[in-house]
């Protein structure tokens, strides 16, 4: 059995639409980010490459490359589940953490795990998203910035 680790963090900003697991959360701040900066898709597609030895999000898809400006997260996780079926493997579980101070993410993590579960076709209960505060630390605490770990088996 592989696995493998991702972690993500972007900066909260005005005029920016928050997208967490390829969900719509209505917030007076979104994500700032060359795609639509999605923590938790970028965290999960870390793990993923990583549990195969593929490089990591950066090295597949640049923030340099206009091709990828403002690109939905779940297109990106699309194209990392075909190059690691390509290259032999499939995903067998998630379990991710998103950690911010607000907006409360409880109404929208269900339809986070079908979206993910949908794209990597995993059962939606191999898939676990979780979200959690830092108790007013940090850039999370701070509501400067959202934050996501992943793992991947």
């Amino acid at each position: 059995m592989r696995s493998g680790i991702g972690y993500d963090i972007h900066r909260l900003g005005r005029n920016r639409p928050l997208i967490l697991g390829g969900v719509k959360i209505p917030h007076k701040k979104g994500l700032i980010g060359h795609s639509d900066a999605d923590v938790l898709i970028h965290a999960i597609i870390d793990a993923i490459l990583g549990a195969a030895a593929l490089g990591d999000i950066g090295q597949h898809f640049p923030d340099s490359d206009p091709e990828f400006k403002g690109v939905s997260s779940l297109y990106l996780l699309e194209q990392v589940n075909l190059l690691l079926r390509k290259a032999g493997y499939e995903v067998n579980n998630i379990d991710s953490t998103i950690v911010c101070e607000e907006p409360k993410l409880s109404g929208y993590i269900e339809e986070m795990r079908e979206n993910i579960s949908k794209i990597l076709d995993i059962p939606i209960s191999d898939v676990s998203v979780k979200a959690t505060t830092n108790e007013g630390l940090g850039e999370e605490g701070k509501k400067n910035a959202i934050s996501s770990t992943a793992i991947s088996t």
